[in-house]
């Protein structure tokens, strides 16, 4: 009785399925796809073999050439695709760099084949791997096969264990199912030599790679083809973990959102096409060396291993020059505005969460100037040290309590004296020093962590207001900021409500601030806050007024009492065009019953210009910067002497 082939024809069909389903899906680019297609290819071509072989075997051909051509080919090619299969594997944990510099790890991965493949090639002289002369044979040399098998298997075995960090416990999974599976097949093929089910067994461990960890749709954008946001992350990440030197090329479009706002969806796709076209063709000029991924809104990446540093510089360079010219898309000339940075890491950038922040926004930080930039120009260690770990350094300052309310006088013209001040949040970490207030409300609000900071604030704010030391000041009210999140929180009325009457401050004692930003937001949830605090007795400022957001409209709907005029007012008082602005400014909104409130003063002239315009009140460092409340107390008992 023959042996059958119908395993064999089975495991044709599924590799060639996959083969096909690779190609289709543009899985050919990167080591890791590769190294699967190859993969694939040699068990599809061992599996044609083994046909050949059986069917020879099976129809008693008595050519002894075609029956070593086709036993050694299966041999030769089966053999082959266990270390390509070790290859796989160490791409998925990228630790290529420690397998060149480990001389032991190269022996077990190229011994045992090489021993194998000589073996076999050797075998129409020696006949000791296997003979076909009365029928195919196994000889005394075919254990090598099972040997070298096994000193992969439990390679690959302690590999994944070491590396376990840097893959997914999904993939693994997927990947190592090929040794269970091959094991079962090898002992029923020992047991029952009739029934050829290791290639059978090879394709089903294929299949489930494929769907385990060959998946396109998570890692590859469907509009470029290049690889995702998740993809650069999870391959950055795993590159500091395994201390491999990278140079990274970040290509930011500084116009690339604005294209999109202005001219649409399929405008800006047809702009992101011809500028990955043109990343294709740098790297096609660079030998394919970069991995490329975009992350989204117009930026890209180009990865380069340490030992291709010279084409990562060429790369940035050529990238510049190729985006850097206006281009012409459907008789419109578009400036793309290509900010391109070079960076090395970990030399340049330490660490995995510093790369990220810093890649994230550069291109509207910096001026753009139509050349490579160096991390080391624009990266300032200690700003980006506390940009990557600020939400840890605000949770250790609420439940360590290191935040302090600083304290700025406002003065009144018209009375001659100091009747307000404004409450401002300050933070000083032990580790990094001063926080800029900046960063600190940006990140608090993204975090949610600003109500906890705001309801600090108001609560130190009434603490005070509440004492004996504030009575004998004789201030008429404190200001107290409210940020953007803050106007939409929708308890907020109830909660400052609920404050003031824990420390039985009375509502006129309290101001609070909103921001132009905070009031283009035309939400139900901040209309009702600001009319239900007003009701109360709770007065409101408007801050930054003249920066851009706001118009008249606003100001009338909006419960203000008090206007805060942008200290770019006053940075530009000395323009004619400006003081006419000015003039008509504050002549509008004293004839809407409005007070003035001028930030910035810094010096005599300008506090008796806007003196002069009949403004309210004065606020800047020409009288006090922000103070700790013991110095504030001791500055308007100064004043008061």
């Amino acid at each position: 009785m023959g042996k059958s082939l119908s395993f064999d024809i089975a495991a044709l069909i599924i590799l060639t399925l996959l083969l096909i389903s690779c190609i289709a899906r543009k899985m050919t680019s990167g080591t890791p796809n590769r190294l699967f297609l190859a993969f694939i290819s040699f068990n599809l071509l061992a599996t044609i073999f083994d046909i050949w072989a059986v069917a020879l075997d099976n129809a008693g051909s008595t050519s002894l050439l075609a029956l070593y051509a086709a036993h050694s080919g299966y041999l030769i090619l089966h053999n082959f695709t266990v270390p390509v299969y070790l290859l796989f594997v160490i791409s998925l944990t990228d630790t290529w760099h420690k397998i060149r510099k480990s001389f032991w790890i190269q022996f077990v991965l190229w011994v045992p084949f090489s021993t194998v493949f000589l073996a076999l090639l050797a075998n129409p002289f020696t006949k000791k791997m296997f003979m076909v002369d009365s029928g195919y044979q196994r000889g005394p040399w075919f254990i090598l096969i099972y040997l070298a098998v096994a000193v992969y298997a439990v390679f690959v075995i302690g590999y994944m264990f070491y590396y376990r960090r840097l893959v997914e416990s999904s993939k693994i999974i997927a990947v190592m199912s090929y040794i269970p599976i091959g094991i079962v097949a090898m002992l029923i093929q020992m047991v029952s030599p009739a029934t050829l089910v290791e290639m059978f067994s090879a394709s089903v461990s294929l299949l489930l790679m494929s769907v385990g960890v060959q998946r396109p749709e998570e890692i590859v954008d469907s509009d470029t083809q290049f690889m995702k946001y998740g993809a650069y992350a999870s391959d950055m990440k795993r590159n500091f973990r395994n201390e491999k030197h990278i140079d990274v090329v970040m290509l930011n479009l500084g116009s690339f959102s604005s294209i999109n706002a202005m001219m649409g969806y399929d405008f800006s796709m047809l702009v992101l096409n011809d500028v990955v076209e043109r990343i294709r063709k740098v790297n096609r000029l660079l030998d394919n060396k970069g991995e490329l991924y975009y992350l989204d809104r117009g930026r890209f990446r180009m990865v380069f291993e340490e030992k291709h540093r010279e084409k990562a510089v060429r790369a940035a360079e050529m990238l510049v020059e190729s985006l850097k010219e206006k281009s012409d898309f459907n008789n419109l000339d578009v400036s793309l505005n290509p900010f391109v940075i070079l960076a090395r890491c970990p030399e340049d950038i330490p660490d995995f969460k510093t790369l990220m922040t810093f890649g994230t926004d550069f291109h509207e930080k910096l001026k753009y100037e139509g050349r490579v930039m160096h991390v080391d120009e624009v990266y300032h260690k200690g700003l980006f040290e506390i940009q990557k770990n600020i939400d840890e350094i605000i949770e250790e300052a609420l439940d360590f309590h290191r935040f302090q309310v600083y304290y700025q006088p406002i003065y009144s013209i018209e009375k001659g004296k100091f009747i307000s001040a404004e409450a401002l949040l300050r933070l000083f970490d032990p580790t990094y020093g001063f926080i800029s207030p900046e960063i600190l409300v940006t990140a608090a609000e993204r975090s949610g962590a600003i109500h906890r900071i705001g309801d600090y604030v108001l609560e130190e704010v009434c603490k005070f207001i509440a004492s004996e030391e504030f009575r004998k000041l004789g201030l008429e009210y404190i200001e107290v900021n409210l940020s953007v999140t803050q106007c939409m929180r929708v308890n907020l009325a109830e909660k400052v409500m609920s404050i003031m009457g824990k420390y039985r401050v009375s509502s006129e004692l309290i101001n609070l601030e909103i921001t132009e930003t905070a009031a283009s937001h035309t939400q139900e949830v901040m209309a009702e806050n600001l009319n239900k605090l007003t009701r109360a007795g709770v007065s409101f400022s408007l801050d930054d007024y003249g920066t851009g957001y706001s118009n008249i409209k606003r100001v009338i709907q909006l419960p203000l009492k008090i206007i805060k005029l942008d200290k770019t007012f006053v940075d530009e008082q000395d323009n004619p065009k400006m003081r006419v602005v000015l003039k008509n400014t504050v002549a509008m909104l004293k004839d809407m019953d409005m007070e003035i409130v001028v930030e910035g003063i810094e010096s005599q002239e300008m506090l008796d210009f806007f003196t002069e315009l009949q403004c309210d009140f004065i606020q800047g460092y020409f009288f006090s910067k922000p103070l700790p409340k013991p110095e504030f107390i001791n500055f308007l008992k100064a004043q008061a002497e």
